[in-house]
């Protein structure tokens, strides 16, 4: 089954679950107003939205993740090589190398990662 889409808001919404669950839905919203300014309404709307999208569960007022930050990044990461790079990781890969300046620790991390 593949990774539902999570969009920017929600995502920093998940940061913070992965972080802190399972947590209960009122310190969910705490935490929300704290670190992103969002009403105790908004929260429990992300919440409805990304329950039935399968991102989330709430059960007895408990939320937890039923995707993890991994699989949410992978799953962009996908989408972007799809859409902008035409499916091609080496593409991506040459872009990425291009725009960053790598450390040589990194660039041998990067090896071990390709040749692992």
């Amino acid at each position: 089954m593949p990774t539902p889409k999570i969009f920017e808001s929600e995502y920093r919404f998940c940061l913070i679950l992965w972080e802190n669950e399972p947590i209960k839905s009122s310190d969910l919203a705490r935490l929300c107003k704290e670190r992103l300014d969002w009403s105790k309404t908004t929260t429990y709307t992300v919440i409805k939205r990304l329950s039935d999208r399968g991102v989330v569960k709430n059960e007895n007022t408990v939320v937890t993740s039923l995707v993890s930050k991994e699989e949410v990044q992978l799953s962009e990461l996908d989408e972007l090589v799809e859409k902008k790079f035409e499916g091609s990781l080496p593409a991506f890969i040459a872009a990425f190398g291009r725009r960053q300046s790598l450390s040589e620790e990194e660039i041998q991390e990067i090896q071990r990662i390709i040749e692992g």
